[in-house]
């Protein structure tokens, strides 16, 4: 008989016997736990937990098991089969690295998203799209037209059953309105010198400053511009010898990596939420 994989994410006020109560129901439904990774919040109080397993039983079963136990103990229980790609839409705007990356990863069988549509205010990366087979769509925000946009993007996002939004270097800021219906799944990617050199090249700002460390953050959108949870950063050190245009290089690169490995652990149920901040099950 085929095993099925499911991954189990949930948090809840800690308690004792909560992993035991979890294991036990996981063993009533035939499940063999694979990974299993927990921890208890000393600022909240609260208690995460990620565990994968195999079994013989559908997702209705594992599901029935559970429920009594997640009721018990207020739990917030996500349960997700394994393996299964997280349908993606990716935003961007004129700089094409880091959805280069994406894309890359996403052919190469390395990232676990699918990916039905690219997003952009630019026509600019259309052939890039053209190039991985992915529909591009258009849409321009102006004066006066980004609620019309805002609005067609959320169309796309239920027409194409949209798990997941990355905004790839989407230079636009997002509505309060559009910021709370994408919560929890919506990550962007931005230098790490915020709140210092904000605006227009702030590679070359750093640069001037004679910075000695680069680096990136990716975090989940929130409508307090660039402030949400933050799920993944990486930093470089430089010197005086790299030139403006060479931390400009070097910051794409690690734009790129950090938002990729962001972006697969969110789609690896390996990223829970604990206030404004995350716990990440790497």
């Amino acid at each position: 008989m085929k095993r099925n994989r499911f991954i189990v994410t949930l948090s809840c006020p800690d308690r004792p016997g909560i992993v035991h109560a979890v294991s036990g129901a996981l063993l009533a439904a035939g499940c063999n736990i694979a990974e299993s990774r927990q921890y208890e919040s000393p600022h909240t109080g609260t208690f995460f937990m990620r565990v994968e397993v195999e079994t013989e039983s559908d997702r209705e079963a594992l599901d029935a098991s559970l429920a009594p136990v997640a009721e018990a103990f207020s739990m917030r229980l996500g349960l997700f089969t394994g393996g299964q790609p997280v349908r993606t839409l990716i935003m961007c705007s004129k700089d094409g690295r880091t959805l280069n990356d994406l894309l890359f990863q996403q052919r190469a069988g390395t990232l676990p998203i699918e990916v039905p549509v690219i997003v952009s205010n630019h026509t600019d990366l259309a052939p890039m799209a053209d190039f991985y087979g992915v529909p591009f769509v258009h849409l321009p925000v102006g004066s006066g037209t980004k609620a019309e946009a805002e609005a067609k993007l959320l169309a796309l996002v239920e027409e194409h059953r949209i798990e997941l939004v990355v905004l790839a270097r989407y230079m636009q800021i997002l509505s309060d309105g559009l910021c709370r219906a994408l919560e929890g799944r919506a990550i962007n990617i931005h230098h790490s010198f915020l709140p210092s050199f904000k605006g227009a090249k702030p590679y070359h700002q750093a640069h001037a400053r004679g910075v000695k460390i680069i680096g990136a953050t990716a975090h989940y959108v929130t409508a307090d511009l660039d402030e949400g949870p933050i799920i993944e950063q990486e930093v470089i050190r430089v010197d005086h010898s790299k030139t403006a245009e060479q931390l400009v290089q070097m910051g794409r690169d690690v734009e790129g990596r950090t938002l990729c490995r962001a972006v697969q652990w969110h789609a690896e149920h390996r990223v829970l939420l604990d206030g404004h901040r995350t716990v990440v099950f790497a």
